[in-house]
């Protein structure tokens, strides 16, 4: 796959789950009001356009060291619960700092955001992929 369309997959994934997930946790978890977090997801798309493809590469990095265990899908699950709060969760909490939100809700949101990274890292990694694979052109296979 070309850079091009791994950084358009790896975009296409990251804003499209980044806000549908985010959006849930600030509201129903953290006690955002919609406009707060309508704001945070807004403000979240540059990031996520910027960090997107790095986040790419970072768990492409990460997941190469998931064949260190016996079994392939823990090791996945580990490695993908790694890079995504270890580079995501810094960017969190910059984003909802921004909004106004006071203290104790960026904890809280934060909080809740490594309770539902732990839960969403491996889905995220197997939509990653997804997005990946629909981004690869018909006539190209993938390995």
């Amino acid at each position: 796959m070309s850079i091009k369309r791994e950084t358009l997959a790896d975009t296409f994934a990251m804003i499209s789950f980044a806000f549908i997930i985010g959006m849930m946790v600030e509201v129903f978890v953290a006690g955002l009001s919609f406009h707060q977090s309508l704001q945070s997801r807004l403000l979240s798309i540059p990031v996520n356009l910027i960090t997107a493809r790095p986040y790419g590469i970072y768990r492409d990095w990460l997941m190469a060291f998931s064949q260190c265990f016996p079994n392939k899908f823990l090791g996945e699950t580990l490695m993908d619960i790694l890079a995504f709060i270890s580079f995501q969760l810094p960017l969190y909490a910059a984003l909802i700092a921004s909004t106004g939100a006071s203290k104790e809700q960026i904890i809280t949101a934060c909080i809740g955001q490594i309770g539902s990274m732990v839960v969403m890292a491996r889905p995220f990694g197997m939509y990653i992929q997804t997005c990946r694979n629909w981004f690869v052109p018909a006539s190209v296979s993938v390995a």
